[in-house]
C-alpha cells in the first residue's frame, strides 16, 4: 500500500530524533490527500527490525517492558544499532498507543548453530559468565533469501545446502543447511568476518594490543579504526562503496588504480574462501545466493567468483541473485505473531 524513508534522524536539517521521524511517518500515512490509510487506527501492528537479541530471541517477539529491558541490555554489544531501534520503539509506543508492536531480531535466524560454531576458543567461563560467542548477523536477510533461493529451484528448502552472501556497506555470508543457519562469517559484533565498507572483518586479535601501544589508541580509538575506517575504505584510501573502488580501479591514477585492484581482490578472495568452507561444513552444496547493494548489482563479481571456484564446486550448483526484502519478512513476522494474540 505504501512504502517510505527516514534517512539522517539527528542530523542537520532532517528529523531531530526518532519521535519526529516516527510522527511524520505516521502524518503521511494518514495524509488526506496522499495517504494510504485514513486513520492511525487502521494499523493492527507495527515491526521493528532489532539488530541484537542475544541468546534469549529465538524468534520474532511481541515487545513488552521486559523486552524493551533486553534489548537495553544488548546494547552493549550492538551499541550502534539498539539504541536507534529503543528509539524508534519507544517513539512507537507513545504515537501509536495500544497498537501491538513486534521484535524481529537480526541473531534469530543463526541461533539454530551448533555449540562447535558458535564457541571461541576462549576460557568458557567467559561465556557462561559473559555470553561471549559468535551470534551473526542480518538474520532476517538470510532467512528471506534462503526461503526464495528453494522457490526459484522448485525444491523444499528441508532438502537444500545453501550459502547466503549479503553483500552491501555491512557484509555477511550464512551456510544454510535444510533451512537452519548452522554457520555464518559475523560473530560476537558484526566486525567479524569478510571485508566491509568500513570493517574490517576477520583479524588477528593480537594486531588490536600491537596498534594500541604503537599509536598510542584507546579502546574507542581502536574500536573507531576497525569499525569505521577499515575495509573498503581503509585498504583503498578511497571510499567505503564498491562503485567508487570499482571506478579508481580502472583509472589512470596508477597508484590509486593499484591500491583499488588490490581492495577488490580482497574482497573476492575472503568470499571464495568462506564459501569453500561451508561447503565443507555442510558436506554439499546446492546454490549459493548473492544479494544486497554489491549483491543484486554487480554481475562481474557473481561471474568471477563462478569462474574461480569452477575446480572446487559442482557444475549443478546454482548462483542466484536474489533482491533481499528485509521489511516484508517484518512485517510477515509480525502479521504471525499479532495473529496468535
Amino acid at each position: 500500500m505504501a512504502k517510505g524513508l527516514v534517512e539522517r534522524i539527528g542530523q542537520p536539517g532532517h528529523c531531530e530524533n526518532h519521535y519526529e521521524a516516527i510522527a511524520l511517518i505516521v502524518d503521511a500515512l494518514t495524509n488526506k490527500r496522499t495517504g494510504a490509510i485514513k486513520s492511525k487506527h487502521e494499523i493492527d501492528g507495527i515491526g521493528h527490525r532489532v539488530v541484537h537479541g542475544g541468546e534469549e530471541f529465538k524468534t520474532a517477539t511481541l515487545i513488552t517492558g521486559k523486552v524493551i529491558k533486553s534489548i537495553e541490555k544488548y546494547s552493549e554489544l550492538a551499541p550502534l544499532h539498539n539504541p536507534p531501534s529503543l528509539s524508534g520503539i519507544r517513539a512507537s509506543f507513545d504515537i501509536l498507543k495500544g497498537i501491538p508492536q513486534v521484535a524481529v531480531f537480526d541473531t534469530s535466524f543463526h541461533q539454530t548453530m551448533p555449540e562447535k560454531a558458535f564457541l571461541y576458543g576462549l576460557p568458557y567461563r567467559y561465556y557462561e559468565k559473559y555470553s561471549i560467542r559468535k551470534y551473526g548477523f542480518h538474520g532476517t536477510s538470510h532467512r528471506w533469501v534462503a526461503k526464495a533461493a528453494a522457490r526459484e529451484l522448485d525444491r523444499p528448502i528441508g532438502r537444500l545446502k545453501i550459502i547466503t552472501c549479503h553483500l552491501g556497506n555491512g557484509c555477511s555470508m550464512a551456510a544454510v543447511d535444510r533451512g537452519e543457519s548452522i554457520d555464518t562469517t559475523m560473530g560476537f559484533t558484526p566486525l567479524e568476518g569478510l571485508l566491509m565498507g568500513t570493517r574490517s572483518g576477520d583479524l588477528d586479535p593480537a594486531v588490536v594490543f600491537y596498534l594500541m601501544e604503537k599509536e598510542n589508541l584507546s579502546p574507542q580509538s581502536i574500536s573507531d579504526i576497525l569499525n569505521k575506517k577499515s575495509g573498503l575504505l581503509g585498504i583503498s584510501g578511497v571510499s567505503n562503496d564498491m562503485r567508487d573502488v570499482l571506478k579508481v580501479s580502472r583509472s589512470r591514477n596508477a597508484k590509486a588504480s593499484t591500491r583499488a585492484k588490490l581492495t577488490i581482490e580482497i574482497f573476492i578472495y575472503r568470499i571464495e574462501k568462506y564459501i569453500g568452507a561451508y561447503q565443507a561444513a555442510m558436506k554439499g552444496l546446492d546454490a549459493v545466493v548473492f544479494t544486497a547493494g554489491i549483491g543484486e548489482h554487480n554481475p562481474w563479481l557473481i561471474g568471477r567468483i563462478k569462474r574461480d571456484l569452477r575446480s572446487v564446486v559442482n557444475k549443478r550448483v546454482k548462483f542466484l541473485v536474489i533482491p533481499t526484502n528485509e521489511e516484508l519478512s517484518i512485517a510477515r513476522d509480525t502479521y504471525e505473531i499479532i495473529k496468535k494474540g
